[in-house]
């Protein structure tokens, strides 16, 4: 790996946001009500809607389209990657020491830096569509034990396709939104008929997903290798479950009001150029895919994953997960080869995620649902309380970063807490 970069921003050694990520978000100051794409770095947002307006990045390819003074990164997904390479390119050598431009215009800092304290993170995409994969083997075998027996855990498709299932992309929000409680159907064990009543069995699950760069058209699948040119860069993803509802209604359609009440997903997108220098080997698949979904290198990436649970009694969060990224069976490039391999057409912005992603220890499992293993096995809190699943006014926090020689690739936090059922 290279070494670390040098910049003229103080960026202490612990951040998520070092010069080597430059993760793109959309903010606005919290005096201002004009959303626009910054990056992130160090304890600032780096406005690049001010740099745009100023011709810093003039020099791309994309026409009199605005790029960065927009309240969504869309039209820079769709620009593709060429200009989003050009555009890196520009911003390390804006904030890095050795030839800047912007080091010595001190009133133009000024304008651009905005400390995060002073700026509200949003939404960063127009989320057009979501699709929501099942792609972790250890997790997919756990809850099919749970459910059906050792013997018959993985569903005979598994291991041979992607599986995954289109959620609801209008209520998907930013980190720090709180979630409620939703109502639904339940048939509580026993019972002959199904009451309607708020969920009991409130779940997080632990997933990262990919945003869609520039997409294809309606019946022309991406080439498995042509799918990094489509894949723009990454999110924590927190795809909150009912588990009591779901149950009961997933046959024979899958999820549906269990699923669809919410998912939360980080501010910061971390692009793929970040993530690079992270791939790693993925699991050895077995049976070898079709040849659709063969494709040769490595297609995973170790990104180390963390879930912390804060409660109202509780005076600091604690940790309760450690997974990682590169567990996951099925890589992203197989998975949006198969998305598309129908000739289903993908646009700039959309949110695919990975399923929940758990790992081979308990520790690592990436649901309430493994960790306490239906219920029956309690985790107990530094208070003395115990969780078998989420009460109103708890509080999840997931994190997520790349380690490299002296600094991280950080995604942020995402966050969400559990208000009461209306």
């Amino acid at each position: 790996m290279p070494e670390a970069l040098r910049t003229f921003i103080h960026i202490p050694p612990d951040s998520p946001f070092p010069v080597e990520n430059l993760p793109y978000g959309v903010f606005r100051r919290r005096n201002e009500s004009n959303p626009r794409v910054g990056v992130a770095i160090g304890a600032y947002v780096l406005d690049l809607g001010v740099l745009e307006h100023k011709g810093f990045f003039d020099e791309l390819p994309a026409g009199k389209v605005p790029l960065f003074m927009q309240p969504s990164l869309n039209a820079f997904l769709e620009a593709g990657p060429a200009v989003w390479k050009q555009a890196r390119r520009i911003i390390q050598e804006l904030v890095t020491v050795d030839g800047s431009s912007l080091k010595e215009d001190i009133e133009l800092l000024e304008q651009v830096l905005v400390p995060l304290n002073q700026a509200e993170l949003l939404l960063p995409v127009e989320i057009g569509d979501y699709t929501d994969f099942y792609s972790s083997k250890e997790h997919a075998t756990n809850v099919g034990t749970m459910f059906r027996g050792a013997d018959k855990a993985l569903m005979p498709n598994w291991s041979y396709l992607p599986v995954g299932y289109h959620g609801r992309s209008s209520s998907i929000v930013v980190s720090g939104t709180p979630i409620r409680r939703p109502w639904g159907q339940i048939k509580v064990e026993g019972a002959d008929a199904p009451i309607f009543a708020p969920s009991r069995l409130l779940d997080f699950e632990l997933e990262m997903g990919f945003i869609v760069g520039p997409g294809n058209a309606l019946g022309e699948p991406i080439p498995i290798e042509k799918t990094p040119e489509h894949i723009f860069g990454m999110v924590i993803v927190n795809d909150w479950s009912a588990r009591d509802i779901q149950k009961w209604e997933y046959v024979p359609l899958g999820p549906f009001l269990g699923k669809n009440f919410g998912t939360t997903i980080s501010p910061w997108v971390v692009p793929m150029e970040a993530l690079e220098p992270f791939r790693v080997p993925g699991p050895r698949q077995d049976p070898e895919p079709l040849p659709y979904l063969r494709m040769s290198g490595d297609q995973a990436f170790d990104i180390h994953l963390e879930v912390y649970l804060k409660t109202e009694k509780l005076a600091e969060p604690v940790r309760i997960v450690r997974s990682n990224f590169k567990y996951l069976y099925w890589s992203i490039y197989q998975q949006l080869a198969h998305h598309t391999s129908n000739g289903c057409n993908v646009r700039p912005g959309d949110l695919m995620a990975s399923g929940t992603i758990s790992g081979p220890t308990k520790d690592s499992y990436g649901s309430l649902l493994e960790l306490t293993w239906k219920g029956t096995h309690p985790i107990e809190l530094p208070d003395g309380s115990i969780r078998r699943f989420l009460e109103d006014g708890d509080t999840v926090i997931m994190t997520a970063w790349a380690e490299g020689p002296g600094y991280r690739v950080g995604f942020g936090t995402c966050e969400g807490t559990i208000l009461p059922a209306r």
